[in-house]
């Protein structure tokens, strides 16, 4: 466990339904003669990657104030350890969301400058957000131990800004609800507890408990549909909590990667109207829970809310991507190790970009934006042509045909699958074999990194995995039959799915709708299409759950045995030209008219 001192921090703090918090002043001769401990958290939330020179404006403290411009990794440390000057009793930690960046210079190399940009901070833990998982669980590990595992092509453990290659992260993850499948347990510890110093020759403990939000696999990045499942939060909380309580901790913390906000118009240190369901399990969380710091929704809030006791707590929410600070004030009792509540104070910072900038993260940054610019430059593989989309998807296209068997050979390098479809609307761009001029590096019929492996499929951050799920013939007609969708005016619209090229099928657009494939002409390897025999089919993970599937797709929504493969799209893209390289633009016809 780390040490910590005692800091000179504390203040009143107002206690009512939509009350702010306000910011905690140095100790009084009164407060200090009342014999505290004072303990300072200091939190962010939903950084994703954002340690580079970023810039945002967002609304002032209260309502009416002039709005502000924030961001960039190297104001924000040094606000945080102008925060911490002085204060040996600071507890520096994550609600979670760190990762899955979308900047560039952190996603490229699947957010490993993240981590060493929080290690440079000084961060100490933090809590599993939905985004912790969206390459699964053994992504996380890498992320933690450095493994150089958990991804399908070993494109893991990069050379850091020190020289030296990745090896994990210096602090530590948590959840009480990620539960492994295989023990029933939650794969990470729920808690842990920081001490810190008492000013008496002693120490204090501080509890924290963690949880992650329990929609973490409504997500279509961190879809888990095997292997993991996400408890509810409250009874995970409570539990844990109970088990600190056991081991005589009295100052408890949640930090919880679940979302709320506030009225709109409302200034970020204030808290009117709060709303979301953090705010809806707060009443349920153990009135032994002395904070509560979130994370998720990317909200701008600062609540003193009442626990099941009636008795006011901080809720609070700092914003994304390194915009705002959590600073949270307890006191300790130095008897009892309990909050004294009612003189918790809480504020919101503001990461201002008025202060100098921190040294060392603009070294780090300056070091991955240039290891970017290689990367960008590399060429992953060659095409003898065009490789391009239909207008609006209405047709086969070379494209997408490239895109479904890119995921079958994907799914079959980690698993089994049949037969793979690539959706309509995934793919961002054109593979063109004229040169792209904006692109340092690009020649003709060159097919650079960020063309294939972050740039042409349909994703955001790590990218949106290929799941594998068992369907029955009768679900691969239906897929094939979501085609031709009738809108409400009754106009029948064709939305071309790619089918990977081991399948092919006729159609006839004089049937009606819902039975336009050809009887018997659906072949896969082949062999004519059972309709009661079970295929193994991928695609990407959201098309197997309605929230993010590709509307009028439905077929996949009960494939039995989903499990997703470590390769995203993006992946798979890159990898299968990499391994096909000098690639032909694949030819259509695996549909035909009839």
């Amino acid at each position: 466990m780390r040490r910590h001192h005692v800091l000179t921090a504390a203040g009143a703090a107002g206690a009512a339904l939509v009350l702010a918090g306000a910011a905690a002043p140095a100790a009084t001769a009164d407060q200090a003669a009342a014999g505290t401990v004072p303990v300072q958290l200091l939190s962010i939330t939903d950084l994703h990657g954002y340690f580079g020179e970023y810039t945002a404006t967002i609304r002032g403290p209260h309502a009416g104030d002039p709005a502000q411009r924030v961001g960039g990794g190297a104001y924000l440390a040094t606000h945080l350890k102008q925060l911490a000057a002085g204060q040996p009793n600071s507890i520096l930690f994550s609600a979670g969301d760190d990762f899955s960046g979308w900047p560039d210079e952190t996603e490229f190399f699947w957010n490993e400058p993240t981590i060493e940009y929080l290690d440079a901070i000084g961060l100490e833990f933090s809590t599993v957000g939905n985004h912790e998982m969206d390459r699964g669980f053994a992504f996380l590990d890498h992320m933690m131990n450095g493994t150089c595992e958990g991804r399908p092509d070993d494109d893991l453990c990069f050379t850091d800004s020190t020289g030296r290659a990745f090896d994990g992260a210096e602090f530590d993850y948590y959840s009480a609800n990620l539960v492994d499948h295989a023990t029933g347990e939650p794969a990470l510890s729920p808690s842990h507890v920081e001490y810190v110093d008492d000013g008496a020759g002693g120490t204090l403990p501080v509890g924290f408990v963690h949880a992650t939000t329990s929609l973490t696999s409504s997500e279509q990045m961190s879809y888990t549909p095997a292997g993991y499942d996400y408890a509810p939060e409250v009874a995970a909380i409570n539990a844990a909590t109970a088990d600190l309580r056991a081991q005589g901790v009295e100052a408890i913390v949640v930090v919880l990667h679940e979302g709320f906000s506030q009225q709109a118009g409302a200034g970020y240190d204030e808290c009117v109207a709060p709303f979301g369901p953090a705010v809806d399990v707060n009443p349920e969380i153990d009135a032994e829970v002395d904070a509560i710091v979130t994370g998720h929704w990317h909200g701008m809030a600062n609540c003193f809310l009442p626990g099941p006791d009636g008795v006011p707590r901080p809720i609070v929410q700092g914003g994304n991507h390194g915009h705002l600070i959590s600073e949270i004030g307890l006191q300790l009792d130095p008897a009892t190790g309990d909050v004294v509540r009612d003189r918790t104070t809480s504020v919101l910072h503001p990461n201002t970009q008025d202060v100098a900038r921190d040294p060392e993260a603009l070294r780090i940054a300056a070091y991955w934006r240039a290891e970017l610019a290689e990367r960008n430059a590399t060429e992953v593989a060659t095409i003898t042509g065009d490789i391009r989309r239909a207008a609006g998807d209405a047709a086969e296209s070379p494209a997408y045909n490239l895109a479904a068997d890119a995921f079958l050979w994907a799914a079959n390098q980690d698993g089994e699958a049949d037969l793979a479809v690539a959706m309509p609307g995934i793919l961002r761009a054109d593979l063109t074999y004229a040169p792209t001029a904006s692109r340092p590096g690009d020649a003709p019929g060159r097919v650079l990194f960020p063309e294939l492996a972050v740039g042409l499929v349909y994703d955001s951050g790590i990218g949106v995995g290929i799941v594998r799920g068992t369907v029955t013939g009768g679900d691969v007609l239906e897929l094939l039959e979501s085609q031709w969708q009738t809108g409400p005016n009754g106009t029948v619209t064709f939305r071309s799915m790619a089918v990977s090229g081991n399948v092919t099928y006729a159609y006839d657009t004089d049937r009606p709708v819902g039975r336009r494939i050809v009887p018997g002409s659906v072949r896969i390897d082949g062999r004519p299409l059972r309709p009661g025999g079970e295929y193994r089919v991928a695609t990407l993970a959201n098309n197997f759950f309605a929230k993010n599937a590709t509307p009028g797709f439905t077929a996949l929504f009960d494939a039995r045995d989903q499990e997703r493969s470590l390769f995203n799209g993006g992946d798979a893209l890159w990898r299968y030209a990499e391994a096909h390289s000098p690639l032909a633009p694949p030819a259509v016809g695996r549909a035909s008219a009839r």
